[in-house]
């Protein structure tokens, strides 16, 4: 179901007349048939996304000292995956926002973010490209839709200048960074230029192809990836799930070291432990791994959902949020975006 046909009938329906979307069990109003989704998922969803709604600060963003580039992107993407627009449902305004303060941080360049204030910020770059390319879809004013197009086609462009001649991305620009990189930054570029190239935005095959030989040069014996191509050590779980999502995202099921891969993230992660019994970064490992457990049906899918959406429902505090590393707005935008991954709104996370 597109996002614009559900809204059409929601407003049919009278759902956003009021302050307060109803909640009716799936996301808002009669939205994707999802098989047993438990009550409590959705109420945890609910305030999760009002807690968003409340703390952004009027001019788009949310005030997080570390990354704010990067956690209002995936903010802002956690309020897309609700099904609202930049121009309806009940966190439409949070969205506009979001998208006015993303473009504010365009640079002639076409890095989205602040590289005066911002060390690693290749994160708030592709995090923002993956958020504007799913919004272009949705927007409606040719002026905007330009805006959005003149943005993305410079941010591809950065990203192009940006990669390292081995094929990935570090925590700044190559040129910043004397060529360094590693998997995590790498993995953010290659799902925005993927939104982007999704929503129409040229961008060239040989970025994308020279981020797939990076990635499977980082492959170990074990199938699992390491940090980085220059610091090859052990295989990192949350590494090679995002990997794994990235892969997906660019097409490439075919390879012989996917299910390589695919088996290594099975045994170390399937099982979904508690964030206080698993590795660090364990909001980060499971946005992406959920993303490639979900593609993989619901055979697989479903039970593993059930434990992790069972897992981030317990954690959440009363005032909605989560805590975590880094921020709690960063910690509850990847809970939200991961309790909503199956209702299909945002075309990036579709089977």
């Amino acid at each position: 179901m597109q996002r614009r046909q559900f809204l059409a009938g929601a407003i049919a329906g009278g759902l956003f007349l009021g302050t307060s979307p109803k909640w009716t069990g799936e996301v808002f109003g009669s939205g994707p048939m999802v098989p047993d989704r438990n009550p409590k998922w959705e109420a945890a969803t609910r305030r999760g996304l009002d807690f968003l709604a409340r703390t952004q600060s009027s001019r788009g963003q949310w005030n997080t000292p570390p990354y704010p580039v990067a956690v209002t992107a995936l903010a802002g993407l956690a309020l897309l995956c609700s099904g609202s627009t930049v121009t309806q449902g009940p966190y439409s305004k949070q969205i506009a926002r979001t998208t006015d303060y993303l473009l504010s941080q365009s640079r002639k360049n076409g890095l989205i973010g602040d590289p005066q204030n911002d060390q690693r910020y290749t994160y708030g770059h592709g995090f923002s490209m993956l958020f504007l390319s799913q919004v272009l879809g949705e927007e409606g004013l040719q002026d905007r839709r330009d805006d959005l197009v003149e943005v993305l086609d410079r941010a591809v462009a950065f990203c192009g200048k940006a990669q390292t001649p081995a094929g990935g991305w570090g925590y700044v620009s190559a040129k910043d960074g004397q060529d360094y990189d590693e998997g995590s930054t790498t993995i953010t570029q290659v799902q925005g230029l993927r939104g982007c190239r999704n929503a129409g935005i040229s961008v060239p095959g040989e970025i994308i192809e020279s981020a797939k030989r990076y990635i499977y040069s980082c492959q170990n014996p074990d199938g699992g990836i390491s940090y980085s191509s220059q610091q090859m050590g052990s295989s990192r779980p949350a590494i090679t799930a995002a990997s794994l999502a990235a892969l997906y995202n660019a097409g490439d099921y075919g390879n012989t070291k996917v299910p390589e891969m695919l088996t290594y993230s099975r045994k170390e992660l399937y099982d979904v432990k508690k964030v206080d019994d698993a590795f660090g970064h364990w909001h980060y490992t499971y946005l992406y791994y959920s993303q490639v457990v979900y593609r993989q049906g619901d055979e697989e899918w479903l039970p593993f959902r059930d434990r992790l959406y069972s897992n981030i429902e317990n954690d959440q505090g009363p005032e909605g949020a989560w805590e975590g590393q880094i921020h709690n707005v960063y910690i509850s935008a990847c809970n939200l975006i991961m309790l909503q991954l199956d209702l299909g709104y945002l075309p990036i996370f579709q089977r």
